[in-house]
């Protein structure tokens, strides 16, 4: 099989286990690959699996959500939409953010970059809505800053505390929040 193959599964494992606890045993086991294999299909071990999980996420990241970002249409139903993505891919909350895990683990220089890449992006992504519905820029800027803290810090607070309404609400009340001063 195509080593993308095991992408979702090395997903899974890593939100669960963050990058640490990932063991290879646990990466073998769940996935169905002896060592050697995973070897052949990862040949950077346990990093290579990370960069290539980030990677999904980006594309995925970028197919869902900064291209439609991209595309005109209404900023309300912009942000809307993107919220729907973040609600699906982070299962209504009940999903921790990857991101998060790797930033806040011991892998964080490892991943730092590559992570602060994506962050940047979809910043941008919100940031350039609001501009182009002529919010000022600098304002735009912390407009798009504030939504991914919003959504990634609901996520933490809802695994946190095992209740996954703190994200189900900020995904709801986030599309009218950044599109205050431009709806009249």
């Amino acid at each position: 099989m195509p080593k993308d193959t095991y992408i979702p599964c090395l997903l899974n494992l890593f939100r669960q286990y963050g990058y640490d606890g990932a063991t290879l045993s646990r990466i073998s086991e769940a996935t169905g690959l002896g060592r050697a294999s995973l070897y052949h299909h990862f040949p950077g071990g346990k990093d290579e699996m990370v960069e290539a999980v980030l990677d999904y996420l980006e594309g995925w990241l970028d197919r869902n959500v900064l291209q439609m970002l991209r595309s005109s249409g209404e900023p309300l139903t912009c942000f809307q939409v993107m919220c729907d993505r973040m609600y699906e891919v982070y299962e209504g909350g009940q999903q921790p953010c990857l991101f998060a895990i790797l930033l806040l683990g011991s892998a964080r220089d490892v991943f730092h970059t590559q992570v602060s890449e994506i962050l940047r992006d979809w910043i941008a992504a919100i940031a350039a809505v609001l501009e182009e519905a002529g919010m000022d820029a600098n304002l735009a800027q912390q407009r798009g800053e504030d939504g991914v803290i919003a959504i990634q810090g609901a996520l933490i607070l809802s695994q946190g505390l095992q209740d996954s309404a703190p994200f189900q609400r900020v995904v709801k009340q986030l599309p009218q929040q950044l599109c205050t001063g431009l709806l009249s």
